[in-house]
């Protein structure tokens, strides 16, 4: 076999050690600056919204208040109204009793003599002629007050009805607005919510940029060729390799492989085939830092049975979720629900539950048996969904960087 030959084969070789996670297109700085521009943009169009919904709920709040002083007022015009009914008809009442005492003298066809009475004792023609004239003026001047007063309830009543209506209307208007404003401050608190994330975005795709360009990455450069290259004119040295390669980074800052992924195996009394469903790392230093290998979001953090301690943590990779566990560590450091960054240190290596000794056992997933949610049981978790680490991280022998 020829030298050349050879050579092609052991780069062949060496570029496996570094095999990118499956489906990765190939990413250049120039890629990484667009990523910035991208969600950078995508962040500032959320400020605006952001902006704009808070300058919609000013002028919500502004009506609201308008509407209330309408309600307000209306109220206290139909309040009016019923003290002014009221009124009118303890009137009426008062009317018509005067009037019955009137008419008391104009029921002599009834055989009663008090309007002889009252107009016989007048003292001349001209007192009895005024007396029967003040007698009907009065019954006419009652029953024109009655009439005119059974009109102004009537009228009242009419207006009290249209206020009534008016005051409903208001109030479902009040309604609708208060909806709308609680409508935009969910939109408002989504949008905030998923701030954070962009950011993160952001930051990350900063710090790509900069770490390739530091690396003497050409800006339109395969990152993936950029680091084999760089690890090559290195001479294969695991601490000149790539620490991160599209987002992923190693969990301890310097260490070594123990034992490497064979795929599903016996773990928690699970019998339904025999391999490791991760990867063993170790260090020197027996309670160094442990780290996220990429950005996300803590899904759970717990002991399991045998007393390891153990931390997930579910991301966002390429449009999917991935989970990352790790276990037997000496402490956590984050809790349920928490957002990482790759600098965020989760907690400390160790020798918690079934463990011959202080070491980092991680696991890389597609969904989670612990998390609601997750998508699946432990038994098609470690059956169909574990994958090896070492396909999204680039794991040499040993390394000392992230």
């Amino acid at each position: 076999m020829s030298k050349k030959l050879i050579k092609v084969i052991s780069t062949v070789s060496l570029i496996s050690l570094i095999a990118l996670p499956n489906n990765i297109k190939a990413k250049s700085i120039k890629d990484f600056e667009n990523e910035v521009a991208k969600y950078t943009s995508e962040l500032q169009a959320k400020k605006d919204k952001i902006a704009k919904n808070d300058a919609e709920v000013a002028q919500i709040k502004k009506k609201i208040s308008e509407i209330q002083s309408q309600i307000k007022n209306t109220k206290e015009e139909i309040s009016s109204l019923e003290s002014q009914i009221k009124k009118n008809n303890e009137e009426i009442a008062k009317k018509k009793e005067e009037s019955k005492k009137i008419m008391k003298y104009f029921q002599v066809m009834n055989g009663e003599n008090s309007y002889l009475e009252y107009v016989f004792d007048s003292t001349s023609i001209t007192d009895m002629i005024y007396r029967i004239s003040v007698v009907e003026q009065l019954t006419e001047y009652n029953q024109k007050m009655v009439k005119e007063l059974t009109q102004l309830i009537e009228e009242n009543k009419k207006q009290k009805s249209q206020l009534e209506q008016k005051r409903k209307e208001l109030e479902g208007l009040q309604k609708s607005l208060i909806d709308q404003k609680e409508k935009i401050g969910i939109d408002t608190a989504s949008i905030k919510a998923g701030m954070p994330g962009v950011e993160q975005q952001i930051k990350s795709a900063k710090e790509q940029v900069a770490y390739f360009k530091k690396l003497g990455c050409g800006e339109n450069e395969d990152v993936a060729a950029c680091s084999y290259r760089k690890l090559h004119n290195s001479g294969g040295s695991g601490g000149a390799s790539l620490p991160s390669v599209n987002g992923f980074y190693r969990p301890i800052e310097y260490g070594y492989i123990v034992r490497g992924y064979t795929g599903c195996g016996t773990y928690l009394g699970f019998a339904g085939c025999t391999g490791h469903t991760g990867i063993d790392i170790g260090s020197s230093n027996k309670s160094i830092n442990v780290y996220p290998i990429a950005s996300g979001t803590v899904s759970a953090t717990y002991h399991d049975p045998a007393g390891a301690l153990v931390v997930k943590i579910r991301h966002n990779y390429n449009g999917r979720f991935i989970y990352s566990t790790y276990a037997h560590q000496r402490n956590f450091a984050v809790s349920t629900n928490q957002y990482v960054s790759h600098t965020t240190s989760i907690g400390q290596m160790g020798s918690t539950g079934n463990s011959s000794g202080p070491h980092l056992h991680l696991e890389v997933s597609t969904c989670d048996w612990k998390s609601d949610g997750g998508g699946c049981t432990w038994e098609t978790y470690a059956k169909l969904n574990t994958r090896n680490p070492a396909s999204y991280v680039n794991f040499p022998s040993r390394w000392s960087n992230r």
